[in-house]
């Protein structure tokens, strides 16, 4: 068995310092790395959260990251305490909400924001049914 310590996706863009300043300022992750024609790596000091991004076409990898990704069809969930208080505040911040507060019959409160890489961010809070 493989033991695992962490866990991070790893999005390709071209949009890393606009990545980093978004993802700094609506979430409150830390850059711990960072180049710009490179990669970006984010931490969520609170919660030891991460998220990467690589630049594509980079020479040090390999072909199969090359491309920018594509954005539909991933989306980062990120768990929060209170989906409400979060949705205000993405609403008074004027962020790109693409899918409304919601809340599920499966227990969760949640709404999608749209980074400006154009990522999907489901904000999630689970609740008991």
């Amino acid at each position: 068995m493989i033991k695992v310590q962490a866990m991070f996706p790893m999005m390709v863009t071209p949009k890393l310092q606009i990545i980093k300043d978004y993802y700094h300022t609506v979430f409150g992750f830390t850059a711990v790395f960072y180049q710009e024609d490179f990669y970006l790596h984010l931490v969520q000091p609170s919660s030891g959260v991460q998220l990467g991004f690589l630049h594509p076409n980079h020479p040090s990898q390999p072909d199969f990251l090359h491309p920018k990704m594509e954005q539909d069809g991933y989306v980062i969930s990120l768990e929060v305490d209170d989906a409400r208080a979060a949705y205000t505040y993405a609403q008074a911040q004027e962020l790109d909400i693409v899918m409304h507060y919601k809340e599920e019959q499966w227990g969760q409160r949640h709404f999608i924001l749209q980074d400006p890489a154009g990522f999907k961010i489901d904000v999630v809070e689970h609740f008991q049914v």
